[in-house]
């Protein structure tokens, strides 16, 4: 198996792909004529939304996302953690934790996108010295 793809549930799917594309400069992969599915290309892994009616109407309950209570988060691996997130910031993320250096060796700054949902900005792990 492969893990294709990372659905979240969000009010307006349009909206949603057009703050990924300015915060995180991500590209379109489709958006579905109905508007109720689109899909961002990430690499082999696509970032998907699909609309909190469309899964009402497929009998799912999706409750809204918060971030100071997540129950997971997305990452987005960069060289640059403070420029990403000044981009990310002028897109309309809010930020939820400053840049920061961990104890591990890598660089995290948080935000929450529009609908709520945690977005990690980070550094790859440095190597161990072991």
């Amino acid at each position: 198996m492969i893990l294709r793809y990372t659905i979240m549930y969000v009010e307006n799917v349009a909206d949603s792909l057009a703050f990924y594309e300015r915060a995180f400069g991500l590209t379109r992969g489709l958006l579905h004529e109905g508007g109720d599915y689109g899909e961002l290309v990430t690499g082999e892994t696509k970032l998907a939304f699909s609309s909190v009616r469309l899964m009402r109407q497929l009998g799912k309950s999706p409750a809204p996302a918060n971030p100071d209570a997540p129950v997971f988060e997305i990452a987005f691996e960069t060289d640059d953690v403070a420029a990403a997130l000044e981009k990310a910031k002028e897109a309309g993320a809010i930020v939820k934790q400053d840049v920061r250096d961990e104890p591990w060796g890598q660089t995290t700054a948080y935000t929450a996108d529009p609908n709520g949902y945690l977005v990690e900005i980070c550094s790859p792990v440095a190597p161990s010295g072991s």
